[in-house]
């Protein structure tokens, strides 16, 4: 758990001097401070990469300017003044977006036959060689050398899609690529040393299950074929890497837990689908496949397998996540997990206002028998926390 303090408390308790408190409040602002300028930063170039590329619409131009702000980009960092650095590495990162983005752009609309057998290879020797200067240091600075590593990932992992895509493969192949997909990109987070990139590892890992957001009518909606099945995938996700964040350094444990956290959130949202519309387990994988089939022909195929399939209740749904939601609640806070307490108790709020609408709305004795269940609960919970602190002081 990060360790939140009052600084001035801890003064007028003897416990730090005013020296110390001035540098936890330095060191805090400094990291406040970076971040608000690499968002600030990342986004500019992304834009003014994504602007060019399209503004300009010509491979040739596309590439002329790109390589004459790589240039550029190099020539001020060699001058070595740090009040025109930042200028130098933006211009660098837009320079390699542009012929990197731009010959991806190319090669699928003009050579879609050739695309992926170049984007592949190429996006992973940009990637290869970004992560030995992120490794070795040089001239650029970890930022950009992390950057071009993203670039190339991207590049490599979008040549893999589009191959996928233009042959039409589907089954194993897709839930292989996704899995590669997560590892790769959780790869790059830990490389880069970035959670972000390592939470976005959670996309295509969910996925594996066709767990995934769509869009219709003026609103997103997130959807979840096999709840059941991507909750326990998400638990198994979650429980390696709370394992692996107790193990390793903090470093590495950092990216862990946001991974653990990203599995959370998702394993949140499909009990949610549960608690609306219940779950026939299996139904999308191995029950029946409409095909080519007529109606008339798949749908006593489909009846039959729901009349055998194992099928959880809404209700029951909605009873069982609210029980593990208390479960969670009451371990993250006695073990100072506070992301995942926080996140359980905005989804225990979400769950409440939800079947008070869907499911239980019309069931009050439903609320009077939770609401005194939770008062031995929280009396239960308080006996422990007391006990605890004894044994932590007679310790």
């Amino acid at each position: 758990m990060a360790i939140l303090t009052d600084p001035d408390k801890l003064i007028a308790q003897g416990y730090i001097t005013q020296d110390i408190a001035e540098v936890m409040r330095q060191q805090a602002r400094g990291l406040m401070a970076t971040m608000a300028i690499n968002v600030i930063l990342c986004f500019g170039i992304l834009c003014a990469t994504g602007g060019l590329i399209f503004w300009l619409a010509s491979p040739a131009s596309v590439a002329l300017v790109g390589g004459f702000l790589l240039g550029a980009g190099f020539l001020i960092r060699l001058k070595g003044y740090e009040s025109t650095a930042m200028f130098g590495s933006s211009a660098i990162l837009i320079g390699s977006g542009m012929i990197i983005g731009g010959a991806g752009l190319e090669l699928v609309d003009k050579y879609p036959d050739i695309a992926a057998f170049i984007m592949v290879p190429a996006g992973a020797v940009v990637a290869a060689i970004a992560a030995r200067a992120l490794v070795k240091g040089g001239l650029t600075g970890p930022f950009v050398q992390g950057s071009i590593l993203l670039m190339g990932v991207a590049l490599h992992l979008s040549g893999l899609a589009f191959y996928l895509a233009e042959q039409d493969i589907s089954g194993a192949a897709i839930t292989a690529f996704y899995l590669y997909a997560t590892g790769l990109i959780a790869l790059s987070g830990w490389v880069t040393d970035v959670r972000f990139i390592t939470a976005l590892a959670i996309l295509p890992f969910a996925q594996a299950l066709e767990t995934g957001t769509f869009y219709f009518h003026a609103m997103y909606a997130f959807y979840s074929p096999e709840s059941t099945l991507s909750i326990l995938q998400m638990s198994l996700l979650i429980i390696a890497m709370l394992w692996l964040a107790s193990r390793l350094p903090e470093r590495s444990a950092r990216h862990a837990r946001i991974l653990s956290l990203m599995g959370f959130i998702v394993a949140n949202l499909c009990a949610l689908v549960g608690s609306l519309w219940g779950d026939r387990i299996g139904e999308t994988l191995w029950g029946p496949q409409r095909g080519d089939l007529s109606w008339d022909e798949y749908k006593p195929l489909r009846d039959a397998f729901q009349e055998s399939a194992v099928f959880i209740t809404p209700e029951l749904y909605s009873i069982l996540w609210a029980l593990a939601l208390v479960a969670i609640i009451a371990w993250t806070a006695f073990s100072g997990r506070r992301g995942l307490f926080n996140t359980a108790l905005t989804f225990a709020g979400i769950h409440a206002y939800t079947q008070l609408f869907e499911t239980f709305g019309d069931e009050p004795l439903a609320y009077v028998i939770g609401g005194l269940a939770a008062i031995p609960l929280a009396w239960g919970l308080w006996r422990l926390d007391g006990w605890l602190s004894q044994r932590q002081n007679a310790g």
